[in-house]
């Protein structure tokens, strides 16, 4: 006789259907892809958001890392419906590994992930730690995962299937451009994925657009660009993120210098422990695991409370969205201009010049839609002929969307001027 918790595990009904708001209902074709998803390293990013705190500028911006993975899941489906429909051969296996690296893609993902890469970890990227979480998961899996790390490293010979996870015109983008359009309210950036998708073929073990399917990729780079300066760095969320990598920055640098800090255990480690690529072994990835947006948001809000002046202050700053004032400019800021406000926070604060530094600083931002210098979108022409979407495109803002475009940002606090 079976244990009661097998008998239990056996009778559950893994081929599931998901209700989404932008694709209708999403199918999870297997028991394994169930199980990866029902995994804690997978739930917790139902507790990750996908934008950070764009929120602050659209409400709306809530939606979550496990939202957009099974979004792409879903696209994943559907392109390999297509590519299979259109003669291109995909077994069983390859077809498992390929929903299995896209569901896993963004997996690596920390809270308010691109301010975690840059303060609580030293420049570990989330792609590396999402290659770590995949491993463990194989393990854990019996190799049942072998085959996706290889296609997710690159590393198997077919490669176009590494173009759909990871590309110019991949399933990552087109979901997250739809999705964060849709959440945000941006309609700029609401792109044609059905079309994109049908239009996909495979040429020579490459990932290829039919020519007929060349606006909704020139529809599909102009909403990127879009999407960029309106939401991902739109000023008011741009100078949030940065806030939130300084107020990180400080309670590290508080921490090791033996201050008591009120936050999570998880968090706490990550505080007390310098962490690059290299000390990354499997006991820090456990408590990697265990961190997401709510051990953020709920140190920040105990540190509104500290008696460090920088650390306090800034934790205000996001918890009642009383930010830095941002400037964005063509041109770079003057030097002296930043040296003046520094000099004037110092002393109306009485706080040396290193500690004003944390509320006056500048920077630069870029947007490019398009790289020239990276695995170009090829076009299949009706001559059979295979061209990069710049050339074949006779439209001459996609020349002008390949080229990165540079702004530069001063952050101040408003009172400065204003006193």
């Amino acid at each position: 006789m079976l244990p009661l918790n097998q008998v239990f595990v056996s009778q559950i009904n893994k081929l599931k259907i998901l209700n989404d708001p932008i694709y209708g209902f999403i199918t999870i074709p297997n028991p394994l892809l169930y199980d990866l998803i029902q995994h804690p390293y997978f739930q917790r990013l139902r507790r990750i958001t996908q934008m950070g705190l764009s929120y602050l500028v659209y409400p709306g911006a809530n939606h979550t890392r496990f939202h957009h993975a099974l979004g792409c899941m879903h696209l994943m489906q559907k392109a390999i419906e297509v590519l299979k429909f259109k003669g291109v051969s995909i077994n069983e296996e390859e077809e498992n590994a390929l929903l299995i690296a896209i569901l896993l893609h963004d997996i690596g993902h920390g809270p308010f992930s691109h301010a975690m890469e840059h303060s609580i970890v030293e420049d570990v990227h989330h792609e590396a730690i999402s290659l770590l979480f995949m491993n463990r998961l194989n393990e854990e899996f019996h190799g049942k995962l072998t085959l996706a790390i290889q296609i997710f490293k690159g590393d198997y010979h077919r490669k176009f299937m590494l173009q759909l996870i990871s590309s110019q015109l991949d399933m990552d983008r087109m979901d997250y451009l739809k999705r964060d359009s849709f959440y945000t309210g941006v309609a700029e950036g609401n792109i044609n994925s059905d079309r994109l998708i049908q239009m996909l073929n495979v040429v020579d073990d490459v990932l290829v657009m039919e020519e007929k399917g060349i606006y909704s990729i020139e529809k599909f780079l102009m909403a990127r660009r879009l999407m960029y300066w309106q939401a991902y760095l739109h000023k008011t969320s741009l100078v949030a993120e940065l806030i939130l990598t300084k107020i990180l920055k400080r309670a590290k640098e508080l921490t090791l210098k033996g201050h008591e800090l009120q936050a999570s255990k998880a968090l706490l480690y990550f505080l007390h422990h310098k962490i690059d690529y290299d000390k990354f072994d499997s006991d820090v990835l456990s408590k990697f695991s265990q961190l997401d947006d709510f051990d953020i948001i709920s140190a920040i809000k105990s540190w509104q409370e500290s008696d460090d002046f920088i650390l306090s202050s800034m934790s205000k700053m996001i918890i009642n969205r009383d930010l830095l004032k941002i400037k964005l400019s063509s041109e770079k800021f003057d030097k002296d201009a930043s040296t003046a406000l520094i000099d004037k926070f110092s002393k109306l604060h009485h706080c040396s010049i290193q500690d004003a530094k944390y509320f006056i600083f500048k920077g630069k931002i870029e947007n490019q839609a398009y790289r020239k210098d990276a695995e170009p979108i090829h076009i299949l022409k009706k001559d059979k002929s295979i061209e990069d979407i710049v050339e074949a495109s006779d439209q001459l803002n996609l020349k002008a969307l390949s080229k990165a475009v540079t702004k530069y940002y001063l952050c101040y606090p408003k009172q400065l001027i204003e006193s």
